[in-house]
């Protein structure tokens, strides 16, 4: 199975015209022709079953021949990451993340952050192509990049915790998870979060957690925390 995504899709659509740039792809690459079946999703939890009626190279038009709705995690994953120096580890985390299963993530830009800005659209074209590439139909939510203060000046619900390099008391995380719960994980960057920060993250309910014995790098801390939530929340 292969799925396309298109944001504009919705269930009262009965014909949809694909862009032209995603009428090639399926036309001149894929080398789709009338007749053939196509799944598209939206992005908000619809599938729909399509049979292409005109394989024009500009403009793809399809029949929406079935729709389905699949049901919302029960729980909400939001990483708060601080970007990576090197752009494609931090790529690669959205990509990884997304197929893994995530709700939400931001970029956070700290005291420490070497990698102050970030290309937004380049990155949610990334995680479109890992909800594609995992055949879901939810698409994460990537918020634009935001400082740590102006994360914690907002209210927060939920379990929250925040992974860093501080020698103190800290519980595993798989033991601070609980089955659908709504769930926010900071995780720093290269340098860690500054004690000032991890200060100031204690102030808001969040609450420290180990990711393991070992120091892991900004992306491969990120993914272990989105792995231990869905062991949790779907073993």
């Amino acid at each position: 199975m292969q799925l396309f995504y298109d944001p504009k899709l919705d269930s009262s659509v009965s014909q949809f015209t694909f862009t032209e740039e995603e009428s090639k792809h399926i036309t001149k690459v894929l080398r789709k022709k009338e007749g053939d079946i196509l799944n598209i999703t939206n992005g908000q939890g619809y599938l729909f079953e399509a049979k292409i009626i005109s394989a024009n190279l500009k403009k793809c038009r399809v029949e929406i021949i079935d729709v389905t709705k699949t049901h919302p995690t029960r729980h909400w994953l939001h990483l708060v990451v601080a970007p990576t120096k090197l752009n494609d580890r931090f790529e690669w985390f959205l990509e990884k993340a997304t197929e893994i299963g995530v709700n939400e993530i931001t970029p956070i830009i700290c005291e420490r952050s070497e990698r102050k800005s970030i290309k937004i659209e380049r990155l949610r074209k990334v995680v479109q192509s890992g909800m594609k590439q995992s055949l879901q139909t939810y698409l994460p939510k990537l918020n634009d990049a935001i400082t740590f203060n102006e994360f914690m000046a907002q209210s927060f619900t939920g379990l929250r915790f925040i992974a860093h390099c501080e020698q103190e008391e800290k519980m595993d995380l798989k033991r601070r998870v609980a089955p659908d719960k709504d769930i926010t994980i900071m995780i720093g960057p290269e340098g860690d979060f500054s004690k000032p920060e991890i200060e100031l993250a204690y102030e808001n309910g969040f609450l420290p957690v180990s990711l393991g014995r070992n120091r892991l790098r900004t992306e491969t801390a990120a993914i272990v925390a989105c792995t231990v939530v869905n062991s949790i929340n779907n073993g």
